[in-house]
């Protein structure tokens, strides 16, 4: 699944960036704006990987079936576009990672289910992406995952048939997607997992514990996070 292999795509949020304390930032800020006390970010963390959904739930307790949720949801996006280059950064490693798979002559890419009013200007911010072949959000195509159309697009755009890629995610729906392109698929399991999230579940092919195990995967080695 691994061996011949010609680009590398990645999920953004949780994958390649810890952007947890903008994301709760921007919820909290809802909080202490109505007078109620902050909330640690150790709360929040978990929840980051469903967004605005998450966010609020861990804030107000809030569902999307609330009537409130579309505004409060507008909100929190409002608060989040003025904050999210502030506290977020690159994993460890990553950096590293993407410039052993630049010397290694393969491409990489990212496929969000973030909007591009979000993916485009943090993208833009931060130099690690300069290298991205293709950035492919939320709203790109008429699906987000876990369609796997995202994900196709992406290959599209780097001229390379689905099977020649690998997608690596820190949420189920990353590997619903991989699998259902027919791309390898690998879990990473340092990212925002959630509360109850079982990465031995969801079917992907590997698991990596740090962004850097992934080249052991791609030397057709086995990583010390498989089982």
């Amino acid at each position: 699944m691994f061996t011949d292999i010609e680009a590398v795509l990645f999920d953004l949020d949780g994958t390649l960036i810890d952007s947890a304390p903008d994301l709760g930032a921007a919820a909290d800020k809802m909080r202490t704006d109505r007078g109620l006390a902050s909330l640690p970010l150790a709360l929040y963390r978990p929840m980051t990987g469903a967004g605005a959904r998450g966010m609020l739930g861990v804030a107000f307790g809030v569902t999307p079936e609330h009537p409130d949720f579309p505004v409060l949801r507008e909100e929190f996006f409002t608060n989040y576009e003025a904050c999210m280059t502030r506290r977020t950064f690159a994993f460890d490693e990553v950096a590293e990672l993407i410039q052993a798979l630049l010397a290694r002559r393969l491409a990489w890419g990212v496929v969000t289910n973030k909007a591009s009013r979000f993916t485009d200007p943090l993208t833009r911010s931060m130099p690690l992406f300069a290298t991205a072949s293709a950035v492919i959000s939320g709203d790109t195509t008429p699906h987000s995952k876990p369609h796997p159309e995202p994900l196709l697009e992406a290959a599209r755009r780097l001229g390379l048939a689905p099977e020649k890629c690998v997608y690596v995610g820190d949420d189920e729906r990353d590997v619903v997607a991989g699998l259902a392109a027919g791309m390898g698929t690998v879990a990473a399991t340092y990212g925002y997992l959630g509360n109850r999230a079982d990465t031995a579940q969801w079917g992907a092919h590997a698991a990596i514990a740090s962004p850097l195990q992934l080249l052991h995967l791609l030397q057709g080695l086995q990583s010390p996070a498989m089982t």
